[in-house]
């Protein structure tokens, strides 16, 4: 068996290993990446490259009419077209030209400090494992004997479904309904509790009924209990005995953890619920070892495993003190309209601080850009402590893009006042963060005696 010494070793060449890969070896360290499936991971192969490639050509479909059959295959040839133009980025040959040793085999401890991966031994001083999540899929009686689809095999599917049952009405479900519907499939979207659950209540009715709107049905407290049938001929039962009938069926109920093939007991990494059991410093319970995105059982999005990446490179580069924190983390579900959400939801808020949380908004209809472009269903809430914003909630078009200003906020500790201070170019849909800035201190001088006092005395005083 071949032996190799490093100072890293990173095992998952998804978004955060790749990130960890090429900063840790372009500034100097030696590097190992092991990788035994695709270069890239879920995010470029099976999440969020292929799912906004095809919500794009679903959303140039739904604005010629209703989608002819060839559009289905099409939008799939799109989404492939997409990964291959985004692959040579993440590519084994690309890495190796920043110097990262890389080795196609998955890894599996052999104790504290040493993988093996297939032929060869890596002993590292440290090891970062970034081997993310995949499609979960519960022990609904009946599933084992019905052909199924997941986000790994959903992209691949060339025929069209005539009525597409989707189980899961979180994010990947309901982009995934709305790209069916618009490419011309009936869609049944069954949820178990209530559709986007972890979002803001009041953001998420206004998605809701746009999809309701375009024929998707939404059925929610409709916990699967049993499926049976066949391809084309797909039957799900909810627990309180609802029917729903289809002819393609999609698992899109969370994720899990990739942990299986590590062998993590021989290194004395624990594990939970979730994932990988980690600190405020993203090391597990053997120092040597990080853990980060998915795999560490907090938030699934693949700009968190970035964020990771960024601070393990400093404490597992330069030995210095390094923490995440995930108040400032946005996430965004790409429908239209967009639903986004940085920090605290107003429940959230309104538990952790009580009468001391102000509450702003904005409509879309008050901007100008919006009204110009048809684009006026949604809004915008900030939620302020002593004047600083604590978390935003947005609904609307290109609310992934607006609430990157919240981010900046959260991430920063900004006021409100600096969120005011920027002038923003029109007619531009960025407005609304501007304006709803200014509703927060609007009645603060427009309502207030003492200003109207304050300018009447200046004004007197004035030449």
């Amino acid at each position: 068996m071949k032996q190799i010494k490093t100072d890293l070793l990173v095992i998952g060449g998804g978004s955060g290993g790749l990130s960890v890969a090429a900063g840790a070896s372009q500034m100097g360290a030696s590097v190992v990446l092991l990788e035994g499936h695709l270069m890239g991971g879920d995010c470029l192969n099976y999440g969020c490259v292929p799912s906004k490639a095809l919500l794009s050509e679903a959303k140039a479909a739904h604005a010629k009419g209703r989608a002819p059959k060839a559009a289905y295959p099409a939008a799939k040839d799109h989404v492939r077209a997409v990964i291959d133009t985004i692959a040579p980025h993440d590519s084994v040959e690309r890495f190796e030209s920043l110097g990262v040793q890389v080795i196609e085999a998955y890894g599996s401890f052999k104790d504290a400090q040493t993988v093996v991966a297939g032929d060869t031994e890596i002993t590292a001083r440290r090891v970062v494992i970034s081997t993310g999540s995949s499609p979960f899929v519960p022990p609904i009686p009946g599933l084992e004997g019905v052909p199924y689809e997941t986000n790994e095999t959903v992209f691949e599917l060339r025929e069209r479904p005539d009525h597409l049952l989707i189980i899961g009405g979180g994010p990947i479900g309901m982009e995934m309904a709305q790209a069916h519907r618009r490419l011309g499939s009936e869609v049944t979207v069954i949820e178990g509790m209530k559709a986007l659950g972890k979002d803001d209540p009041e953001t998420a009715a206004v998605l809701l009924e746009a999809l309701r709107s375009e024929g998707i049905a939404i059925e929610e407290d409709a916990l699967a209990a049993e499926v049976r049938g066949k391809v084309g001929a797909i039957e799900v039962e909810a627990k309180d005995g609802r029917v729903f009938k289809g002819t393609h069926l999609l698992m899109a109920v969370g994720r899990r953890a990739n942990i299986d093939k590590l062998n993590l007991e021989a290194a004395g990494i624990e594990t939970t619920r979730t994932g990988i059991k980690v600190d405020a410093s993203l090391k597990t319970t053997n120092s040597k070892v990080y853990a980060i995105g998915d795999v560490a059982g907090g938030l699934q999005f693949t700009h968190v495993a970035g964020y990771h990446a960024g601070v393990i490179i400093r404490s597992a580069l330069f030995g210095l003190p390094a923490k995440a924190k995930h108040s400032h983390i946005p996430w965004a579900t790409y429908t239209a309209p967009e639903l986004s959400q940085v920090g605290l939801t107003e429940a959230e808020a309104r538990d952790q601080h009580g009468d001391k949380l102000e509450v702003v908004r904005f409509d879309y209809s008050g901007n100008d850009r919006a009204i110009a472009e048809g684009q006026t269903t949604g809004f915008i809430k900030v939620m302020i402590v002593k004047g600083r914003p604590v978390g935003a909630s947005i609904v609307g078009y290109q609310a992934g893009e607006l609430i990157n200003t919240w981010a900046l906020a959260l991430a920063n500790n900004m006021k409100m006042g600096q969120i005011a201070a920027m002038v923003a170019p029109y007619p531009t849909i960025g407005e609304i963060n501007k304006r709803v800035a200014g509703a927060y201190f609007s009645p603060r001088l427009f309502e207030s005696k003492m200003v109207k006092r304050v300018v009447g005395a200046v004004q007197r005083w004035l030449p």
